[in-house]
C-alpha cells in the first residue's frame, strides 16, 4: 500500500525525534500535497504530529486548511516555490548544524568544508544565509534565491533547511549535514583535506 504524504510526515517528525534532530516543539517539515503543501502546525512536538491534524496551504503558501501552521511555513514555501522538481522540505535545530550557524568567519558560500563523499552527493553545495528572526517573512526572497541553486541551506544562530525529491531524501540529507558538522568539530585544529572539485563533480556525474 502506498503511503499517503500524510502519513510520511508523521512518520518522518517521529524519525527526527526519535534521532534527536530537533529538541522540544521545535523543528517542522512539509510536503507537496498535489497543488497544495502539507506543514506541521505550530507548537507541536514532532513525535505528537497527527496524520489528520496538518496545515494546508496554497500554492501562494496562503494558509487555507487544517490548524494554524508553523511561523517558519515561509521558509518552506519560499523554499518549494524556488525548486518545483522538489517535493519536501525539512528544518530543525540540530545541535551540531546550530552550532556551526553561529560560528564567526564563515565563508557564506561554503560554510563546512566538504570532507566526506556521502556530504558531497547527499547535501551538494551549502549555504549560509545571514540570521533571519523565527517568523520573519521578508526574509522569503533571500531564502527562494539560494535556494534556486543549492537544496540545503544554513540559518545563521539557527539551523539547517533542506530540501529534496521526498521527505525521505531531505531527511537523509539533514542527517549527512548533522554529520558533517559533527565531524567539522572533531578536526577542529587538525589538518584536514576536503574534497576536491573534481572529486566533487564526479559525484554527481
Amino acid at each position: 500500500m502506498t503511503e499517503t504524504p500524510r502519513a510520511a510526515m508523521a512518520r518522518v517528525a517521529r524519525t527526527i525525534d526519535e534521532k534527536r534532530l530537533t529538541h522540544g516543539r521545535t523543528g517542522n517539515l512539509a510536503v507537496r500535497d498535489g497543488d497544495r503543501t502539507l506543514v506541521t502546525p505550530t507548537g507541536v512536538r514532532l513525535r505528537e504530529v497527527d496524520p489528520s491534524q496538518l496545515s494546508v496551504l496554497d500554492a501562494d503558501g496562503r494558509h487555507v486548511d487544517g490548524p494554524r501552521p508553523t511561523k517558519e511555513a515561509f521558509l518552506h514555501a519560499a523554499m518549494l516555490r524556488a525548486r518545483p522538481e522538489l517535493r519536501a522540505v525539512v528544518h530543525t535545530h540540530s545541535p551540531f548544524s546550530a552550532a556551526v550557524s553561529c560560528l564567526d568567519g564563515l565563508d557564506p558560500e561554503e560554510p563546512l568544508p566538504p570532507l566526506t563523499a556521502y556530504f558531497g552527493m547527499r547535501v551538494g553545495r551549502l549555504r549560509l544565509l545571514p540570521y533571519i528572526a523565527p517568523g520573519d517573512v521578508s526574509a522569503a526572497d533571500s531564502i527562494a534565491d539560494a535556494a534556486r541553486t543549492h537544496q540545503a541551506l544554513l540559518l545563521r544562530n539557527h539551523g539547517p533547511v533542506v530540501a529534496g525529491a521526498d521527505l525521505d531524501a531531505a531527511l537523509d540529507a539533514l542527517e549527512e549535514l548533522e554529520h558533517a558538522a559533527q565531524i567539522f568539530f572533531v578536526t577542529q585544529g587538525l589538518r584536514t583535506a576536503p574534497l576536491t572539485a573534481a572529486q566533487l563533480a564526479a559525484l554527481s556525474a
